[in-house]
């Protein structure tokens, strides 16, 4: 959201960000923007991300009657409102913006396909989610390809109410919107682009990858260790495997030391991020014995990293992922192959489409075992199956490149989009 802002102010919108107490932005480090706090009833910044749904259904009841009255104070306020812009799950936020007469756009930050996934869930629902323990895990979707049932956003038995609710409400508030914002490109995602603007009939505008068209934005979740791009400078090319699960997968114990051993064993450069709670139950983890010996001029390991600037250095050929969206992205468009580790929501469908539509990855699957660890690393990085696909994903990154340029899919949907907007 933060990146959209960035990028519409730079085409001369002057932006203001509603948000919650929950999680909430340091303002200080947007002083370009103003910003207005809505009262969420919320006594903890902690998120569980095995109850996302009824999380998200709790805070749009809570917040609708706060942003009700803080929006309609705000255009009492001010003239030339054109737009809100609100994620796909803010559904209530919509409604609100169109009781006011306000033009709202939905922003979805995860895929094209990962929508997709919510305007086939009442289907989904009756031939897939009330039978997954008969189904083989490996079997095609039909109403969803390219996706196996094991692709698919994992839901318990016990939550398909919540998520029906919230997958209704939340395709509803698409179809009602006057827009949806996808941070994606037509290089990789033309055809479910298309799928989309066919079965909600609004305008798609993919504009993606956003980092692409916001190099002065700068936002970190966890202070970064910069170091690594001098040691990075000492490496050869294409040598380094970077491990980053992002900012909320955590391992169990037994995981990390098989993940450490593995690339110990593996005798290849690598450059691990390991947060100090990437193990589940730690607040500060630490390595496990004789691991540094063993590694020592060959594997950096470090609590967070520059990620784009890493991912574009010329020393990293591989990039161990839990696919979440932004990442996958930014590996493709720096042209570095994968190795897809999914843990939960639509990692499992991006990594997929990483290694079975685009075919620039390794899914790693199953229990994590040292041994499996080394051979897929050496795959990737070493034998011929990885120089193929980092091959294919010089043609995938030349591509995504094309799209920001300034005749563009990426960039031409930006114009369409500020257009549109004024428009309102």
């Amino acid at each position: 959201m933060l990146e959209l802002a960035s990028l519409l102010h730079s085409r001369g919108f002057s932006i203001t960000i509603f948000h919650t107490q929950f999680n909430s932005i340091d303002s200080t480090k947007h002083p370009s923007y103003d910003f207005i706090s809505i009262i969420d009833g919320t006594t903890s910044n902690h998120f569980d991300v095995n109850d996302i749904p009824s999380q998200i259904l709790a805070l749009n009841n809570n917040c609708e009657e706060p942003f009700h009255d803080s929006l309609r104070k705000f255009l009492s306020e001010n003239k030339g409102v054109r737009c809100l812009v609100a994620d796909l799950h803010w559904y209530k936020m919509h409604a609100v913006a169109k009781r006011l007469g306000v033009a709202s756009l939905v922003l979805r930050t995860g895929s094209a396909a990962s929508l997709k996934w919510f305007t086939a869930f009442p289907v989904l629902q009756t031939k897939v989610y009330h039978h997954l323990e008969e189904l083989d895990k490996d079997e095609l979707v039909t109403e969803l390809p390219p996706y196996r049932v094991k692709d698919l956003i994992f839901v318990e038995k016990s939550r398909l109410g919540d998520i029906a609710m919230l997958v209704a409400q939340d395709v509803e508030a698409a179809q009602n919107s006057s827009g949806i914002i996808i941070n994606t490109l037509t290089a990789i995602e033309s055809d479910e682009i298309g799928n989309l603007h066919q079965k909600l009939s609004v305008p798609i505008f993919a504009i993606g990858p956003l980092h692409k068209f916001t190099s002065q934005f700068q936002s970190s979740l966890l202070p970064q260790d910069r170091s690594c791009l001098a040691w990075l400078d000492t490496q050869a090319p294409d040598s380094v495997l970077y491990i980053s699960f992002g900012s909320l997968v955590s391992l169990n114990y037994e995981e990390f030391v098989e993940t450490a051993w593995g690339l110990a064993n593996s005798r290849q450069p690598f450059l691990w991020v390991v947060r100090p709670d990437s193990v589940c139950g730690t607040e500060n983890v630490s390595m496990p014995d004789g691991f540094d010996e063993e590694v020592k001029g060959r594997g950096m390991v470090i609590s967070w990293a520059p990620q784009l600037e890493v991912l574009a250095h010329d020393a990293v050929g591989g990039f161990w992922t839990h696919n979440g969206w932004n990442s996958t992205l930014e590996g493709i468009s720096e042209g570095v192959p994968m190795i897809c580790r999914p843990i939960f929501a639509d990692q499992m469908g991006n990594a997929r489409y990483v290694t079975h539509v685009w075919k620039v990855g390794i899914e790693l699957e199953g229990k994590l075992e040292r041994r499996i660890i080394e051979k897929t690393v050496r795959s990737l990085m070493r034998e011929k199956e990885g120089d193929e696909m980092r091959e294919r994903m010089r043609v995938l990154r030349r591509n995504a490149s094309d799209c920001t340029k300034a005749d563009g899919s990426s960039y031409l949907a930006i114009n369409k989009l500020v257009d549109h907007i004024l428009s309102s």
